[in-house]
């Protein structure tokens, strides 16, 4: 786990062109809540959010926000991020308090370790399930959870409550949710031969009905 502590200003104005003129000045808005505390409007540097979210334990990271002038100080977890739908830059970000005393459920991302048997046989690893839900202490958030799959076979899946995790973490969501799953080379050619198959294959003309013969007229 990363700490970081971070200046930040507290925010008398809001709206889009107070947010605007926040980020021309080299900030961008952010908001801290949680913990049955008010939420507090804040400005924060863009460049530290970025660094933080390129570390180690990213989006988990414990980090300790100073307003700037006081002496006060709160553990928060960055729970949102906005960017600019055109520029990818950091646009606002949302910040949840934490109690280091008190669990939070956060998700990690999960990371496959290991060549899978099937693989080497030739078949496809199916990666589908990259994140998994877990509650523990905000000094124990992990920066991934290690899946180890070497020994899965053609045909053989990973599911989330078969994943060995660290004794002060808990699982949390759907336990039988699949990670990852070894596929054969058939499983993956059959989709494309069946089109190519159908596509060689002319459709039958449909047969238009008949006409109704035409009524004879009354003389």
């Amino acid at each position: 786990m990363t700490e970081e502590i971070i200046p930040v200003a507290k925010r008398e104005t809001t709206g889009k062109a107070s947010n605007n003129a926040l980020r021309n000045a080299g900030m961008i808005p952010a908001v801290v809540y949680g913990l049955n505390e008010p939420p507090v409007a804040i400005a924060i540097s863009p460049k530290i959010v970025a660094r933080i979210i390129a570390s180690d334990t990213g989006l988990n990271s414990m980090i300790h926000l100073q307003r700037e002038g006081t002496e006060i100080k709160r553990y928060v977890i960055i729970k949102e991020v906005q960017r600019h739908p055109v520029t990818g830059r950091l646009s606002h970000v949302d910040f949840m308090r934490v109690d280091p005393t008190h669990k939070v459920r956060v998700k990690v991302p999960i990371k496959l370790k290991g060549m899978p048997l099937g693989v080497k046989e030739g078949g496809i690893l199916d990666f589908t399930h990259r994140v998994i839900e877990v509650e523990c202490l905000p000094t124990f958030i992990p920066a991934h959870v290690d899946v180890n799959v070497e020994h899965l076979k053609v045909g053989d899946s990973m599911r989330l409550d078969q994943v060995v995790l660290d004794a002060h973490l808990t699982l949390h969501g759907d336990a039988h949710n699949v990670i990852c799953s070894v596929l054969g080379k058939q499983a993956e050619e059959v989709l494309p031969e069946a089109a190519a198959a159908a596509a060689a294959t002319p459709a039958a003309a449909a047969t238009p009905a008949a006409a109704p013969a035409p009524a004879k007229g009354k003389k």
